[in-house]
């Protein structure tokens, strides 16, 4: 029984599919490329034909980008690793959606990275929708709304930004309070979430990131301090109080 992922590649350069290519074939022989693709008009209607199990996906493409191609295809279920030149806006997107990428030029030890994390889920068979995640933060504008996809020691919980009331760092892992006093710890340095997380997320303490929209009241004693919806006390430390009292005027 042949166990190999089935894969297409949706790059719109030749010469970057071709490296791909030679890359699968000389480091990931778990990996068959039964097909590929070189912008979103050619890719949707290859991957309904083909159904594979893995998407290495361009972000941007001529005729759209990868986003678009998700849509269309979003009667699909397959794992995506997206491949992407440095874009700040799309980065943000693909790591609150926890999603596997590759930043060109490829590395090799990426790429092997990510492949065998891939192969790992199909053969547990971990279904996880990632795409439809992404799909809903692209579409999504204001960043309270959109989702983010927390690792935690048991699989992946999905929140809404919204719901996040504050972090804090512990050790290796974040602990994150949401709204109806739940607790999620996850496995992330503390300061993962202070660069993925926009406004109103703001870091206020070596040890704490709060959500701006959830501060009931502040305090000047103490060297100053917060108190959040769940009615709990951050102090506000030296080193980042005249950004948090900026964000008042």
């Amino acid at each position: 029984m042949d166990t190999r992922i089935k894969s297409v590649i949706v790059e719109d350069e030749f010469a970057a599919r071709e490296a791909l290519k030679n890359y699968l074939s000389k480091y990931c022989p778990q990996v068959e490329v039964t097909g590929e693709a070189s912008d979103c008009k050619e890719a949707i209607p290859i991957l309904h034909e083909l159904k594979p199990q893995l998407v290495f996906l361009d972000v941007e493409m001529p005729f759209g980008n990868a986003f678009d191609v998700l849509e269309g295809c979003k009667d699909l279920y397959f794992e995506t690793i997206f491949v992407t030149a440095f874009s700040e806006y799309s980065l943000r997107a693909l790591n609150l959606s926890a999603a596997y990428y590759l930043l060109k030029p490829v590395s090799i030890e990426e790429l092997i990275l990510a492949v065998n994390k891939v192969h790992q889920h199909i053969m547990n068979k971990e279904i996880f929708n990632r795409n439809k995640i992404l799909i809903e933060n692209f579409q999504e504008t204001r960043p309270e709304n959109q989702k983010v996809i927390l690792p935690t020691l048991e699989g992946f919980e999905v929140v809404k930004m919204d719901e996040i009331i504050r972090l804090q760092g512990n050790g290796n892992f974040t602990d994150i309070y949401l709204t109806g006093k739940q607790k999620k710890m996850v496995c992330r340095f503390l300061k993962y979430f202070a660069e993925l997380l926009p406004f109103p997320f703001v870091r206020v303490h070596k040890s704490h990131i709060i959500n701006f929209n959830r501060i009931k009241s502040y305090h000047k004693a103490s060297g100053g301090y917060v108190v959040l919806d769940d009615n709990t006390e951050i102090e506000i430390s030296a080193g980042y109080k005249e950004n948090f009292l900026a964000l008042f005027k």
